[in-house]
């Protein structure tokens, strides 16, 4: 509205829930936002401030002449966006020295991704899988160089960026854990084959002895005495 002093009556909607409702005949006027929003009736402008995404909405403008009746309508679609921040990267090496990596960030609504390595898109020569618009890409083996995730949406935009190298020296740590765990149980098992062996050894030792000295044997007999009465 260009001017509201000739308007008999006029409110707002958003949704369904009417926030504004001005009556100049009777003088009413009522503003359920009043705690964050202002009108200005000279030129029909109506603010609201601290706005988030629950105010997201249809908000429709609804005018009426003297009598009541509804002169005009006009509905505006609103929609609030939370910006993009802190990116956030997350790297590991997979089992054929492959790389995994994850981008994300706090907040943002409807987050766009795009990749970079060292300046150019990633090309299909370096990822294994997904693309230059997914979160989360997994580069071939030895792929380096200066990684960016790019974060946007229709309000901000932010990035972070990290030097990535080769996973070779996960491999070789990988290797050396596995050959270390194959000793391990190696070294268990001899011990045990070792340790049985020298049970079985005692034990036919202790045979042995009580087979060749019989006088070493004990003999437990049982004795029972037999008492007699004599009745004179």
């Amino acid at each position: 509205m260009e001017n509201t002093s000739e308007i008999p009556r006029y409110f707002l909607l958003k949704d369904s829930l009417k926030i504004l409702d001005v009556r100049r005949t009777f003088k009413f006027f009522s503003n359920t936002i009043e705690h964050r929003s202002l009108i200005f009736p000279s030129n029909g402008t109506f603010r609201i401030s601290d706005m988030s995404r629950n105010d997201s909405g249809n908000y429709s403008l609804q005018t009426f002449d003297s009598k009541g009746t509804a002169s005009n309508e006009r509905t505006l679609r609103l929609l609030i966006h939370a910006p993009v921040s802190s990116v956030l990267l997350v790297s590991e090496c997979l089992s054929q020295g492959e790389m995994r990596v994850s981008c994300s960030s706090e907040g943002g609504d409807s987050p766009q991704y795009s990749w970079t390595l060292d300046g150019r898109t990633l090309t299909d020569a370096e990822l294994l899988s997904g693309n230059n618009e997914s979160n989360i890409i997994t580069l071939k083996q030895h792929v380096s160089g200066r990684l960016v995730c790019s974060v946007r949406n229709n309000v901000s935009n932010a990035f972070k960026e990290e030097k990535i190298s080769t996973c070779d020296n996960f491999l070789l740590i990988c290797g050396l854990r596995a050959v270390a765990v194959i000793l391990l149980l190696t070294g268990i098992s001899i011990y045990f084959a070792w340790k049985k062996k020298r049970t079985e050894k005692d034990e036919a030792s202790a045979l042995s002895q009580t087979t060749e000295y019989p006088e070493n044997s004990v003999l437990m007999v049982e004795r029972r005495n037999s008492t007699s009465c004599t009745n004179t």
